[in-house]
């Protein structure tokens, strides 16, 4: 069992809002998170995956509703009946306690304006990832506070090289991802069985809950390509033109894997004028370990291959900070920065007060001056705003690079907690 570390956000929340609902992917471990909450408020639980509770819900929401014994409530998998969110507002505008309803579900209401609007100022939403390398290793990790404050810690040495000796080496942590049921399976085999029922049930269940989709066969297509592109510039005409699927029909299975929390863009930075800034979001997926599988990456083929590191190691640093910044205490967006002229920031954080840190991702084990290029670029940019620069790499020690820029090593996403 795993201590997640949205665990306290989800009960802070329950304190002070009538309903709190705790959305994700499938098997990310929302109903391990929230039935350990249940149990200890007392809870009534139900389930709409119980095909009989579905109809039920379905034919009379309201009556459904009202039926249930007590308060709070915990309603799991919501998403499968929206007219519930309606029914659930007249409840609570007639009683406006806190944790009244503890909801989940692996539908982002966000993208379903029905859905997200029926409680709007009544919910608060908490998103919930795939276990972060501190959840894993048993800690809460501080690495989005750390580049935001005045000095980094510094690195290396005996007793950091002794804390990790037994870790799994870094491409086979990439590999694996952070779902738990894949990480409880040492056998690749076992898990590439895993991640192939996995997205058969995302298809046949979830996205066609959502909508009615003629050739869902061309979702795992999709699917397989995205994961190839890890990285990369989203670019439309060229996936669908690769895909086979038209434009406007690949926009919609997009917002559904979006919806789904399969396919996680991130968004292009324009904030600054100054210059002409790419606004294409970036490619990206969930999970590293369900890249790898969709697009056939193995220990062996990136041995053999070294190159096809770099755009998985990127996806696997975003995932992990988007994780950090649901529980950091900077509230952070998460952007990529590219000029037309070519210069880019592999990941850009923006607190709320606008301060920025940019990061820059290498699979190398040693970082050039060249490296920082289009840190100093977006540095220039952004003037006072700009915090530091950081490159990330497979070296072992912190080494600065000029005033406000320095190399760390990966594993400083999850050690400096």
């Amino acid at each position: 069992m795993y201590r997640r570390n949205s665990h306290q956000l989800v009960r802070d929340a329950l304190a002070d809002t009538p309903v709190v609902l705790v959305n994700g992917a499938r098997q990310v471990g929302k109903s391990t998170l929230v039935a350990g909450i249940a149990a200890q408020s007392d809870a009534h639980v139900v389930s709409l995956d119980d095909a009989t509770v579905l109809a039920a819900a379905t034919a009379d929401p309201t009556g459904w509703l009202a039926s249930l014994p007590g308060s709070p409530i915990v309603i799991d998998e919501v998403q499968k009946v929206p007219d519930l969110f309606s029914a659930i507002k007249l409840m609570v505008d007639a009683d406006r306690r806190s944790g009244r309803f503890l909801l989940t579900g692996s539908a982002n209401v966000l993208l379903l304006p029905r859905i997200s609007e029926s409680l709007a100022g009544r919910m608060e939403i908490i998103t919930l990832e795939p276990l972060s390398q501190g959840e894993i290793r048993g800690r809460k990790e501080r690495f989005v506070d750390t580049v935001f404050a005045d000095e980094l810690p510094r690195w290396g040495g005996t007793r950091r090289q002794a804390r990790t000796a037994h870790e799994p080496d870094l491409v086979g942590t990439v590999l694996a991802g952070g779902f738990p049921e894949v990480l409880d399976r040492s056998a690749q085999r076992r898990r590439r069985a895993w991640f192939a029922s996995y997205i058969t049930a995302i298809l046949q269940r979830d996205v066609r809950d959502l909508a009615h989709i003629e050739g869902l066969t061309d979702m795992p297509r999709l699917l397989s390509l995205l994961a190839a592109r890890v990285g990369a510039l989203l670019n439309s005409s060229e996936l669908s033109r690769s895909s086979g699927i038209a434009n406007t029909t690949l926009k919609r299975y997009l917002t559904l894997l979006e919806a789904t929390f399969l396919f996680r863009p991130l968004p292009a930075w324009s904030v600054n004028l100054s210059k002409r800034l790419v606004k294409s979001p970036k490619i990206h997926v969930i999970d590293t370990g369900l890249a790898a599988h969709l697009a056939g990456h193995s220990e062996p083929g990136i041995a053999r291959e070294p190159t096809s590191l770099g755009p998985l190691l990127e996806g696997f640093v975003v995932g992990e900070l988007r994780k950090q910044s649901s529980w950091s205490n900077a509230r952070v967006g998460l952007f990529h920065y590219r000029t037309l002229s070519g210069r880019e920031v592999d990941l850009l954080l923006e607190n709320e007060r606008g301060s920025v840190v940019g990061l820059e991702i290498k699979a190398a084990a040693s970082v050039s001056n060249r490296d920082f290029a289009g840190l100093r670029v977006l540095a220039d940019d952004v003037g006072e705003r700009f915090t530091r620069g950081i490159v990330l790499y497979r070296g072992d020690k912190t080494v600065a690079f000029g005033d406000c820029l320095h190399a760390v090593p990966i594993p400083a996403l999850w050690e400096w907690s």
